[in-house]
Formats: structure tokens, C-alpha cells, sequence
């Protein structure tokens, strides 16, 4: 009998140990999935414009098959990478981040150019179906979308294994980076869902419903063009912040200390005159700062990315460099 208890004592202990474990990983996860937040926004902001064009009904099933692939992305590549990195050279994480930092700049400050001078895109590749027809169109857009995913699920991976403590178990970096990969992938991927069938849940109501269901069809077929410009300011507000909070703590970590502490004590100053909401007006003027910093590096990086590393890499591959979305 008392070997029982002591066996039940063990088992509730292992359950204890599990539980808190648990509540560690989806903690972590959390956090992790937060400090992704630009990577994020820009990943739900550009995909929809990958079934521009197409039939309703093929809306979904493009969208599911970005989905497996940006899974197969984090997942099977990225992933085990991730864990590689950690174990043998952590000392990479931190200039890998800076570099996927850098690259969100870029593509923050490139939708600001291309929003200030909509007639200068430059050489934007556009899809179009092979001459003898060996490659549909949807398979292009759907390879398109899972390359430039794979980009920007780099940059979530990297953003979260920097977020884990260098002194947890290697099976709990991996289960966080799992659970970070599966619940960015669906909540993404389920939210441009809903995006694209919008408007034709709209028109649905709006032609099938009553008077009250119908208004508020023609409601939200109003409404989304408005919508996706909004998600796009924001997706590429939260670029150039993310991108530049990412670089300048990178910078302050290798003992370039500016501006990450001009910054702070701007921050701080700015909080300390106000007699509530200290905290939160810390926050916005560090988050302002950041995302000018941001901006400027990417503007800075749009020549060196389009006149130097674009031909660099058409002169190697004997292929088109397409950077940016």
C-alpha cells in the first residue's frame, strides 16, 4: 500500500512538472509570436493579392496550398535549422536577426517609395503562364507566395528562438518553435481566408438576405477595399518598427550603443512627464523612433538591394532577382 502512494506521489509529480511545462511553452510561444508581430502583419497583408484574379472558387484551395507549404517552410526546414544554430552557433542568432530586421526595413520603406511614387515600381516580375503551357498560372502564384513566405517565416523563426532562454532543454526550443510555426501558419492563413471570401460573403447577403442581412452585406463589400488599404499601412508600419527595433538592439548588443540609448532616455523623459500612462507613452515614442530609424535603413537599403544585389545575383544565376513583394 505505501509503495501505491508513494507511486501516485511520483505520477502526481511528473503531472505537476508537465503542467507547469505546458504553461512554459505556451508562455513562450506567446511572447515569441508577439515579437514576430511585423513578419506577421506583412505575411497577412500580402498574400491576398496571390489570388487576385481568380475564380472564386479557387480562392481557398490557393490560400490552403500557401498554407501546407509555409508550414513545410517552418517546419521541415526551418525548424531543425533553428535548433542547429542554437546548439552549435548561437553566436549567429543575433547578426541572422539583424539581417531579417534589415530586410523588413527594406520592405517597409519600399511600399512608403512605391506609395509616394506610385508610377515607379521598377522591374516588378509579373506571373504569366509558360509558353507551352507546362506550368499553370496558379502553380506560379501558389510557388511565388510559398518563396516569399519562406522569407518571412525565416525571420519568425529567428525573431522566436531569440526570444527562448539560451539555458532551456533542446526539446522545448523545438516544442515552442512548433507551436509558434503551427498557430502563425493557421492564424494567418485562416485570417487572408476570411479576407478573400469577404466580398463574396457580402454579395451573398446582400442578394440573398433580408432588408437588415442585405445593408449589412453592401456593408462589408463597402467596406474591405478600405480595409485591405488599412491592413496595408499597418503591415508596413509594423515592418519598419519591428525592422528597426530589431537592428538597433542588435547594434547596442554588438557595443554600437546609438541610438538604442538616445532613444530610451528620449523614451523615459517623455514618460516622466506624464502622471499616468508613463509606460505606455515610453512605449509609443520608442516604437515612433524605431520605425524612423527603420524607415531611413530601408531607404538606404532600396538602392543597394535593386543596383547591387539584384544584377550581383542575376550576373550568378543567370535568373531575374525579384526583392521585395
Amino acid at each position: 500500500m505505501t509503495g501505491l502512494i508513494a507511486l501516485l506521489d511520483d505520477i502526481g509529480a511528473i503531472a505537476k512538472v508537465a503542467a507547469a511545462s505546458v504553461d512554459d511553452v505556451a508562455g513562450q510561444a506567446a511572447k515569441a509570436g508577439a515579437k514576430a508581430a511585423g513578419a506577421v502583419i506583412d505575411d497577412a497583408a500580402v498574400t491576398p493579392k496571390y489570388v487576385h484574379g481568380f475564380d472564386a472558387s479557387r480562392e481557398v484551395p490557393i490560400v490552403l496550398k500557401i498554407a501546407r507549404g509555409s508550414i513545410f517552410n517552418k517546419v521541415v526546414i526551418l525548424l531543425p535549422v533553428a535548433l542547429l544554430l542554437s546548439a552549435f552557433a548561437p553566436w549567429l542568432i543575433s547578426p541572422l536577426l539583424m539581417i531579417g530586421g534589415a530586410y523588413l526595413c527594406f520592405e517597409g520603406a519600399e511600399k512608403v517609395w512605391h506609395a509616394l511614387r506610385p508610377g515607379d515600381h521598377g522591374a516588378e516580375a509579373e506571373l504569366q503562364v509558360n509558353a507551352d503551357g507546362s506550368v499553370s498560372l496558379e502553380e506560379q502564384r501558389v510557388a511565388g507566395a510559398v518563396k516569399t513566405d519562406f522569407i518571412l517565416s525565416a525571420e519568425i523563426m529567428t525573431i522566436a528562438l531569440s526570444t527562448i532562454p539560451e539555458s532551456d532543454p533542446i526539446w522545448m526550443k523545438a516544442l515552442i518553435l512548433l507551436v509558434v510555426a503551427v498557430l502563425i501558419t493557421v492564424g494567418v492563413y485562416g485570417f487572408v481566408a476570411l479576407i478573400v471570401k469577404a466580398d463574396d460573403f457580402g454579395l451573398h447577403l446582400a442578394r440573398k438576405g433580408r432588408a437588415g442581412v442585405a445593408a449589412f452585406g453592401r456593408w462589408i463589400v463597402r467596406i474591405m477595399p478600405g480595409f485591405m488599404r488599412l491592413l496595408l499601412i499597418v503591415g508596413t508600419a509594423a515592418m519598419v518598427w519591428v525592422g528597426g527595433n530589431i537592428v538597433i538592439h542588435g547594434l547596442h548588443d554588438l557595443g554600437m550603443h546609438q541610438p538604442y540609448e538616445w532613444i530610451t532616455a528620449t523614451a523615459a523623459r517623455a514618460g516622466a512627464t506624464m502622471p499616468v500612462g508613463a509606460g505606455v507613452v515610453e512605449w509609443a515614442v520608442t516604437a515612433f523612433f524605431d520605425g524612423i530609424f527603420g524607415v531611413l535603413l530601408g531607404l538606404v537599403l532600396i538602392p543597394v538591394a535593386t543596383k547591387i544585389i539584384g544584377p550581383v545575383f542575376a550576373a550568378i544565376t543567370g535568373k531575374k532577382a525579384t526583392v521585395g513583394h
